[in-house]
């Protein structure tokens, strides 16, 4: 399995130390009084969003996450050690879910970001701090605090800035191929991809980050497919490519049936900017192009675009459509590219 981004996991945080019950013994001290310790606080459990992931496939192989409990108190006065936290590292984009899979815990979406999701039990007190001047030999000692055991879900939701959407076969991956350094399988029969691929674009020295997800099909909002699993991947993107296979005989219906889904299934899809692009023009002779051209910019409302991912005709303009949506604050300095000869 190359890619996971739902998991089920098992936290608990440590456990406080028991404080300690002890009196001072030494030679020649008639009245040494209470002296012990307090008990270490138990480890808690963090989650942190890090660089370098993009898929929760770690949690598959180890689903609990203990953190450490905390040492009892001793005497001498001597407080036991706190109990090491432990770090649950995630890709970011990574939202915290309760066990109700509903209410939202926490969303990581930037480097570096980290949430408290079980704090340790503090330790409990030593009998040195019961000793009053009524009570110069206390005997008790309190018990550390448990530590909180919890359930939760974490959803991984791709950070990228252009999400692609299309029926099976439309030629996303293709694209995605065409224009960036990722590798996405690609072969003539539906549902070729079985999981999000990213890929980082550039056009006109600046960069940004495209998601491919398997293609949609009609009642995808309803589990049909594999559409519906990974719709979330493209609901931080700034806009959204639709390409619309210029070969099917079908090329309203196919337009729609995206529509439609995308609205069935909310979180704003529906609202976020879109470039419509008839794709696999080379297919086509100019007749045909211009006549589905203005067929489906009167279904859609919209311009439509044309483009043919396989033989590079019009991938360009297409990227500077798709970077006009993009704020800057989102974009990246393409790297420069080194001229210099190397054997």
């Amino acid at each position: 399995m190359k890619f996971l981004d739902l998991c089920k996991v098992y936290i608990r945080s440590g456990q406080g130390g028991k404080g300690c019950t002890s009196f001072r013994r030494e030679k020649f001290i008639e009245y040494g009084g209470p002296d012990g310790g307090d008990g270490g606080r138990g480890g808690d459990v963090w989650a942190e969003a890090v660089d370098g992931l993009n898929t929760l496939i770690d949690f598959r192989y180890q689903q609990h996450f203990f953190a450490g409990n905390g040492v009892p108190g001793m005497g001498r006065q001597r407080t036991g050690a706190d109990g090491d936290d432990i770090v649950l590292r995630v890709p970011v984009g990574t939202e915290i879910l309760d066990e109700d899979e509903e209410t939202v815990i926490a969303d990581l979406t930037e480097l570096g970001q980290r949430v408290l999701l079980a704090k340790g039990g503090n330790g409990g007190w030593g009998n040195l701090h019961f000793k009053t001047s009524t009570n110069q030999a206390p005997r008790r000692a309190n018990p550390g605090q448990p530590g909180i055991e919890r359930t939760i879900w974490l959803r991984l939701k791709l950070i990228a800035d252009v999400g692609l959407l299309g029926l099976p076969n439309a030629g996303k991956s293709t694209f995605l191929a065409a224009t960036s350094n990722a590798r996405p399988k690609i072969a003539d029969y539906p549902f070729t991809t079985l999981h999000p691929n990213l890929g980082v674009v550039g056009v006109d020295g600046k960069e940004f980050v495209v998601a491919d997800i398997p293609g949609l099909i009609e009642g995808a909002h309803e589990g049909r497919g594999l559409g519906d699993l990974f719709l979330g991947h493209v609901e931080r993107c700034a806009v959204l490519l639709h390409l619309v296979d210029g070969t099917s005989g079908t090329l309203l219906e196919d337009w729609q049936t995206i529509i439609n889904e995308i609205e069935a299934y909310g979180e704003g899809l529906a609202d976020k900017p879109r470039v419509t692009v008839l794709n696999k023009i080379d297919a086509l002779d100019d007749e045909e192009r211009v006549f589905l051209r203005e067929e489906l910019e009167e279904k859609c409302g919209t311009k439509v675009m044309l483009m043919s991912g396989a033989a590079g005709e019009g991938v360009t303009e297409v990227l500077r459509a798709l970077r006009a949506h993009i704020d800057d604050n989102r974009l990246r300095e393409a790297p420069e590219e080194d001229t210099q000869w190397q054997p």
